[in-house]
């Protein structure tokens, strides 16, 4: 008689899902699938509001990545404004996004994926953390800990808060750099380099030990996908789309942001209210692609700064062409925080950081606008339509999660298959499974949103509701 495993909720990452395995009488695993449990509602909740406060109110999407949507949103009103952003104005959103990514980054390689790596996939959960890191490598867990507050205190500096700033709007930003806060921004940026150097040192042996994983998780071919700039390198605020496939091809590139909707289609499931995104030339489910650390630097040509393109060769050693398995999500986020150190402290060298002149102020002069920006975890994209009194009419948003949702689930069924026998689930293979999905970072409230919390709970359970194992956390 057929049986379904459930994993719910998936544990240490960003919102509440759970994962359901289908086995039948012999133990094989026909399917998986990774629901999102929480809904969404911020595309209606915007209809009627002025678009000028938007940027504000997209920020209260999530309180881990608010700054991503900041951007998404206020370059979306500035296409309705049909402006252009004042140079430093643009520069100085570029510095506060990449602070977003270190600080994000961070937390996605030590706080949530350390423990494994450290402890190993079959620790006992109840030292599989944060705190079990501490314990036994107290300096890995610091180090943590501090790149993240570094992250956190650029976002104040230049915004006046860590969580939901409002510094950040359309046409531009609302107040310039000081010279007190550029010096304290430029004073952290050798120690950003010097954590993610020792991290490095740290993940290059280790990772030796996982490579059954490797082989495993989420390692199929799919398109890649990600903002690059003029000269092809990796970006994280402007540019224009790129799509590699699994051989290293270029199969679409130079795209306007604006006309994603050409390229991109999105479709909904009964088992999720997180939608699946996918390349619209290939159809779906064929059009599966990946968002995120890893793609951005598969599709790019370098990092463009030195230190991050040293490692991005290590990266790129890895495999003949560009890498497929998302387990190298890791090390991606380490070079990324990498570049965006190098990044903000050329941005900030420079003395046209200091220029007060950084916003433009319009009335709404199109009834449509597009912002697209690469959030931590991916290509984000939000799409406002205006009445003619500067109204919401209508809101889309796309979140990196929905762009990699169909990995995730071909991703949840690989390492199921490999790792786990159905009729005896060990809690070692249990874990696996929920890390491949947090190799992603999956950003559940930014794409879903919903209030509570659920227990952790593993059932395999009978057609006829009869509950066969169950194996709680």
């Amino acid at each position: 008689m057929p049986k379904t495993i459930t994993i719910d909720p998936v544990t240490r990452i960003e919102g509440h899902a759970k994962i359901t395995i289908y086995v039948d009488d012999n133990g094989t695993i026909n399917d998986a699938q990774f629901h999102v449990t929480q809904l969404r509602g911020f595309e209606k909740l915007s209809e009627g509001r002025p678009f000028t406060e938007m940027p504000s109110l997209m920020a209260r999407i999530c309180g881990i990545c608010p700054v991503s949507h900041l951007m998404a949103s206020a370059k979306a009103c500035d296409n309705l404004m049909a402006v252009k952003v004042p140079v430093t104005g643009h520069n100085l959103r570029k510095v506060m996004n990449m602070a977003q990514i270190i600080q994000s980054h961070a937390l996605s390689f030590f706080h949530l994926s350390s423990p494994d790596l450290l402890l190993g996939m079959d620790a006992d959960p109840a030292i599989r953390n944060i705190l079990g890191v501490a314990a036994k490598r107290p300096e890995l867990a610091k180090d943590g800990i501090r790149l993240r507050q570094i992250g956190q205190q650029m976002i104040e500096l230049l915004g006046g808060k860590r969580i939901h700033p409002s510094w950040v709007v359309s046409g531009g930003v609302n107040a310039a750099l000081t010279a007190e806060h550029r010096a304290a921004m430029l004073k952290e940026m050798p120690e950003i380099k010097e954590i993610v150097r020792r991290a490095l040192n740290w993940y290059h042996p280790v990772v030796k030990h996982y490579q059954e994983e490797i082989a495993v998780f989420a390692n199929f071919p799919t398109l890649f996908m990600g903002l690059v700039n003029k000269n092809g390198e990796v970006e994280y605020y402007d540019g224009t789309l790129r799509f590699m496939d699994s051989a290293g091809n270029i199969v679409s590139d130079g795209i306007d942001p604006s006309e994603y909707d050409t390229w991109i289609g999105e479709k909904v499931e009964s088992y999720s209210y997180l939608k699946s995104v996918f390349y619209k030339p290939m159809g779906y489910p064929g059009g599966i692609y990946r968002v995120g650390p890893l793609a951005r630097l598969n599709i790019a040509s370098k990092c463009g700064t030195p230190l991050a393109d040293e490692e991005l060769a290590g990266f790129r050693s890895i495999q003949k062409g560009p890498v497929s398995s998302s387990f190298h999500y890791h090390y991606a986020r380490l070079i990324e925080i990498l570049n965006c150190a190098e990044r903000v402290e050329d941005i900030l060298k420079d003395d046209e950081c200091m220029n007060p002149h950084v916003r433009a102020i319009a009335n709404p002069n199109s009834f449509d606008g597009v912002g697209v920006s690469e959030a931590p975890r991916g290509t984000l994209i939000h799409h406002y339509r205006i009445d003619e009194n500067g109204l919401i009419k209508w809101a889309n948003l796309i979140i990196a999660t929905g762009h990699n949702n169909l990995a995730m689930n071909r991703g949840v069924l690989q390492v199921a298959r490999h790792y786990l026998d159905g009729l005896n689930p060990k809690e070692g293979m249990l874990n696996r499974i929920e890390a491949v999905i947090r190799t992603f970072d999956p950003c559940l409230s930014c794409s879903t949103h919903a209030a509570g919390q659920m227990p952790m709970q593993i059932e395999i359970q009978a057609p006829n509701g009869e509950i066969l194992k169950t194996i709680s956390r």
